[in-house]
């Protein structure tokens, strides 16, 4: 599946997609990730932010700045709907580029695992240099939990649509993670709108 044909379900289930986010109650988990971070308010980076919730209207309505990124124009359409003070940029989140160390706390629910997990590296070394010192990252990441391979590259179905899936084993992601000079500050798994994630928060080192 080319990126192009993954942007085009998006933008075709969008309002579907937005109209069900209240099925996926995340309020536990941004209570905890919000907890963690250092210095408030500060900047957030949210990528594949599709419709701005709830990441970034939790953090808007606490005073930071947000920046959202999606490859969506329609998800965006409806950011600047809820969210008219999130700064949006229509782009790929592999392509996407910041100076170094310009966010306090970075976000990626939902979206890496619709990239190929050879190329996860890559992006996790740009999370990297984004965050500042002390900085950190919550991502929900694919295990076999909700694909059933250790190690996957396919398809599997979501909202009526053949999505591509990717992901490698936790313990070679840890390592990569590691590799790059993070840090993991928590690991669970999440079971949330009867899917099951692996659910990361790691940081920065000062």
């Amino acid at each position: 599946m080319t990126r192009a044909d993954m942007q085009k379900i998006y933008d075709q289930f969008a309002d579907t997609y937005d109209q069900n986010r209240g099925l996926f109650d995340m309020s536990e988990i941004i209570d905890d990730f919000f907890r963690r971070l250092p210095g408030q308010p500060g900047r957030l980076l949210d990528l594949g932010c599709g419709a701005g919730e709830p990441f970034p209207a939790y953090f808007i309505a606490r005073g930071w700045q947000v920046t959202g990124v999606d490859f969506s124009s329609r998800m965006l359409a409806l950011a600047h709907r809820y969210q008219p003070d999130m700064k949006t940029i229509l782009a790929d989140i592999r392509d996407v580029e910041f100076p170094d160390e310009t966010f306090d706390a970075i976000t990626a629910i939902y979206c890496l695992f619709h990239i190929e997990h050879e190329k996860h590296r890559d992006i996790f070394q740009k999370i990297f240099r984004f965050l500042k010192p002390g900085g950190k990252s919550l991502f929900t990441y694919a295990t076999k939990e909700y694909t059933g391979a250790e190690i996957f590259n396919g398809y599997k179905e979501f909202m009526g649509e053949k999505l591509f899936y990717s992901h490698t084993t936790p313990g070679n992601l840890s390592a990569i993670l590691k590799s790059i000079g993070f840090t993991i500050e928590s690991e669970q798994y999440r079971n949330i709108g009867g899917e099951t994630f692996l659910w990361m928060t790691i940081a920065k080192p000062e």
